[in-house]
Parts: structure tokens; sequence; C-alpha cells
């Protein structure tokens, strides 16, 4: 978890309150809505690494279901959104591609938690960056993009066509509205929060249990 402090901000009672930053990855599958979410929140204009798709990519970029999608993301979009007071959210958008995946391990180091978009017209793009996160044990909840068109499906549903471990969350949102992604934002910061704290416990925990073990025997 990034926890980066920086000038402190003057309260209203005289008091001064450190600014927190926290790192949030937004991923998916190829054109399933990273960019736009990150666009659409982002408080700054955001920073972009995109390219033109071409022949030459024909073999490599699956566009079955996105055929509209004419760039392609070559190594991360960033933004911020402030949340709150004194809270603030560095996005990280990671590539969609597989030949991109290299970089994941790069944006992963420090980060609080992942927002994984889904697309219910190809949930099985979601499926290598839920293994991602999973694997690395960072706090992630599934968002889906509610595309025109797309078959609704409730969360319950989504949760086990992913085989979700259990807890995780499963949201629905609109990419596109800046209201949505933060609302999703909000949620992901208050579970990984939640886990986050969880494992601390956990981990001050194991060794007094040692302790008591020994003293037993």
């Amino acid at each position: 978890m990034v926890s980066e402090p920086s000038e402190s901000t003057g309260g209203g009672d005289g008091a001064d309150t450190a600014a927190l930053a926290l790192k949030i990855l937004v991923a998916g599958g190829f054109g399933v809505g990273k960019t736009t979410l990150v666009g659409a929140v982002s408080e700054i204009r955001p920073l972009r690494t995109e390219e033109q798709l071409s022949r030459l990519g024909e073999s490599v970029d699956d566009t079955d279901g996105v055929a509209q999608k004419t760039t392609t993301t070559v190594a991360m979009d960033f933004g911020r959104i402030t949340i709150r007071s004194g809270l603030s959210l560095y996005l990280f958008g990671t590539p969609g591609q597989d030949r991109f995946w290299f970089l994941w391990d790069e944006l992963s180091q420090g980060a609080l938690g992942a927002v994984v978009l889904a697309d219910t017209r190809r949930l099985e793009d979601c499926f290598p960056a839920v293994d991602y996160f999973e694997h690395r044990r960072i706090p992630f909840l599934v968002a889906v993009n509610c595309f025109a068109g797309a078959r609704d499906y409730g969360a319950h549903e989504v949760s086990q066509a992913l085989d979700l471990d259990r807890g995780t969350p499963v949201v629905l949102c609109d990419a596109r509205d800046r209201d949505s992604g933060k609302e999703v934002l909000i949620r992901l910061v208050e579970y990984a929060g939640r886990m986050h704290t969880a494992r601390l416990l956990d981990s001050v925990g194991e060794p007094q249990a040692a302790g008591h073990v020994g003293n037993r025997s």
C-alpha cells in the first residue's frame, strides 16, 4: 500500500492534517473501459499512452466484440482523484493485451488494491486479471461495465461465473460516468482497508499464539 505524505493542509481548527495518497490499479481485458474509467474520474488531465491499432497487430490483438476500438494502451493510464479532504487516489490503468503483461509487476508495486473491469459479453477476458490479483493477494473488486445492448447479469451470477473467492465484491458501473466510477473506487478502498487490517491483525496474533504454545510445552 502506497502511503505518501505530502504537504500538510491547515484544518479549520488550526490543526494540520497530513495528506494521504493511495495507489489503485485499474485492470481488465482489452477494450473493457479502463482508459475511459480513469479519464472519467480523474480531476487532472489523465496521462495516456495510447497508440493506433495497426495491421501488424491483427494477429495478437483480439478485437472481437470491440471492432470499433482503434487505439490501445501500450504502457499505462494515470489519473488522480480526491475522495475526501486529505485522501487522494493515484489511478494506474494497466495495458490489456498479453504482450504488455510484463508491466503489471511494476505497476502493482505498493498498490492498495485493484479494480478489475469486466464486460459480460466477454467475461473470460478478465480471468487473467482475477488470477493475477488472487495469486498475489492484492485486494480487488470486480466492476461490471454495463455496455449498451449487453445482457444484464446480477452480481451473484458474475461472481459465480468468475469463481471468485468468497467476499470479493462485484459491483455494476458505467465507466463513462464520474459518480459511478467514484463509487466503485470508494467501495474498493473500504474493502481493501478491511482486508489489510485483517491481515495485519492475523500477523500480530500468530507470534503470540506461537509463544503460548511454547509456554505450555
